[in-house]
């Protein structure tokens, strides 16, 4: 039986040091998410620096954290790629490794119509039998998983039934659940969109702010799945500067500036293209975690 995939995840970052993966942060990472009472723990998605790690850096990021977890909560592996050989590759050894689901990202450049969308993703899920969460954000690779294509999907594969839902639209939302019903469980990638998508049907989210404000996220999540629109609301407008903060630079450099400044890990280092953040971001990050207490 499949663990539930609701609530609050963190999209986790991964800590580099001196150019190399920090495992000593990353085990540190994963227990301040797991004391403050997350959900579920995703590693190696686009926010754990994926497109840069190499293929023997991912497995072992992936590893490292289901042996850190030891269980207690699901860890859902990045495995997407803008090569399906590659992803179905990344798949199977996740699952190999006792990964509980895998997300999987739309191929970001290549632009393929939705007929190479369907091969791509049906090839990655019939690598493996556990949970396989679908991630549109079309931002990024240029292209959105349609609505009909999500229904084909969860038609043939039982185990697609889950969407990370990053295109910035309610009524994205809207048209997958009046779609699919309970057929399909939506889960927030927008951090500032979870409570609104939420309202809507969303069951959570796959979010970067909690990598830093892990119980805030979770209180706020957790008071929106029980009905208590009113305290998610309160806890939505305390964290929006950071939900708005943490993007105004290409991410994950904002959290991880946010992590090093709080000492969650030892460096903010991100891998290039990327680079750091710059003065007046670092200057932002301060003043809101200043505000969160952080």
């Amino acid at each position: 039986m499949a663990r539930k995939l609701t609530g609050a995840i963190t999209a986790l970052a991964t800590p580099f040091h001196d150019g190399k993966v920090a495992y000593d942060d990353l085990r540190k990472l994963v227990e301040f998410q797991i004391k403050g009472g997350i959900d579920g723990i995703s590693p190696t998605g686009t926010t754990g620096e994926s497109p840069t790690l190499s293929h023997e850096e991912h497995l072992d990021v992936v590893r490292a954290v289901i042996s850190i977890v030891r269980g207690r909560v699901p860890v859902i592996a990045g495995t997407g790629s803008n090569s399906t050989i590659e992803a179905v590759a990344l798949t199977r050894l996740a699952h190999e490794a006792g990964a509980d689901a895998m997300l999987v990202v739309a191929p970001y450049y290549n632009k393929p119509s939705q007929e190479g969308l369907f091969g791509h993703f049906a090839a990655i899920a019939d690598t493996t039998d556990r949970p396989i969460i679908l991630y549109s954000i079309p931002g990024r690779c240029g292209i959105e998983i349609g609505v009909p294509l999500v229904e084909r999907l969860r038609a043939r594969h039982s185990h697609v039934r889950w969407i990370k839902e990053s295109g910035g639209s309610v009524d994205r939302v809207d048209q997958l659940k009046q779609a699919m019903g309970g057929d399909i469980t939506v889960l927030s990638g927008d951090d500032s969109l979870t409570l609104p998508f939420m309202a809507v049907g969303a069951e959570g989210v796959i979010s970067v702010a909690s990598n830093i404000a892990v119980r805030e996220v979770v209180k706020m999540v957790h008071a929106a799945l029980d009905g208590d629109y009113a305290a998610a609301g309160r806890l939505h407008r305390r964290l929006y500067p950071l939900f708005k903060t943490l993007f105004v630079e290409p991410s994950p450099a904002p959290i991880k500036a946010a992590l090093a400044r709080s000492g969650l890990i030892s460096s903010p280092e991100v891998r290039a293209p990327l680079c750091g953040v710059t003065p007046a971001m670092a200057a932002s990050l301060e003043r809101v975690l200043k505000a969160l207490g952080k």
